[in-house]
């Protein structure tokens, strides 16, 4: 039998891809993350499929449970919010499993950058202004980030910059980054995206920090600051011009 890492998306119930609806509907057991997945998703699980919330488990219980579902022949759906390929925790559940044997496969899903962007109705790569997307977080009681990660070396890059887990650090973030960007640069921080709560605000890093704490933003949500974002005069790209050779 085989657990199926799910990616559920940014939030909104049909924003998950056929393929994971699919995998979710012929999987006998579903752990699910019950503070961040939507709850009418489950509707897609068989009806006699035992459900876990994992909001409260540690990761040797979560383990526990993935091996004793695949020991008693079932696949196992774990529903994970986002895109399993950031911020997920999925790469120590996969080291569990190998250890024990267990097989498994992941279904990507929507990330939470990729609604946020939808949402602001902006393409994060636009031709001479901007081509790179760097995708990070901030340290602060959890995990210590890496040395070379820390905002002031990645702000050197002027690249557009998406922040998760970072609402309640908003100040640092805005501290960190004003000397590579400026204050005039354009800033958004979109919470709950794809939710009927969305919310979404915009401005600058000179401004935006004040939205975030006025709005009383401190989680699910992202934070992205660059250029591209408030792009309006650029040229066009060469993948639709006139001048591109089609028949070569």
């Amino acid at each position: 039998m085989t657990v199926y890492f799910i990616g559920a998306g940014p939030g909104a119930a049909d924003l998950i891809t056929v393929r994971g609806a699919r995998t979710l509907a012929a999987c006998q057991v579903c752990l699910y993350a019950g503070s961040l997945v939507p709850r009418e998703l489950l509707a897609e699980c068989p009806t006699d499929a035992r459900l876990v919330d994992t909001a409260q488990l540690n990761l040797d219980e979560i383990t526990a449970e993935l091996v004793r579902a695949h020991r008693e022949g079932h696949d196992v759906a774990r529903l994970h919010s986002g895109d399993p390929s950031v911020f997920s925790a999925v790469a120590e559940q996969m080291r569990r499993l190998d250890a024990a044997g267990v097989p498994y496969e992941v279904v990507p899903g929507v990330p939470a950058f990729a609604a946020a962007a939808a949402s602001l109705k902006r393409e994060l790569t636009v031709p001479t202004v901007g081509q790179t997307v760097i995708l990070t977080r901030v340290a602060n009681r959890a995990t210590a980030m890496p040395e070379g990660e820390d905002l002031a070396t990645l702000g050197r890059s002027g690249a557009l910059i998406v922040l998760h887990l970072a609402a309640k650090y908003v100040d640092r973030v805005v501290e960190e980054l004003l000397p590579h960007y400026g204050a005039d640069c354009p800033a958004a921080v979109v919470a709950y995206a794809s939710r009927p709560d969305e919310l979404i605000l915009r401005g600058t890093l000179d401004d935006i920090a004040a939205q975030v704490k006025a709005a009383g933003v401190l989680r699910t949500a992202v934070i992205m600051v660059g250029r591209t974002l408030g792009a309006e005069q650029f040229r066009d790209s060469h993948l639709y011009s006139p001048e591109r050779e089609r028949h070569a």
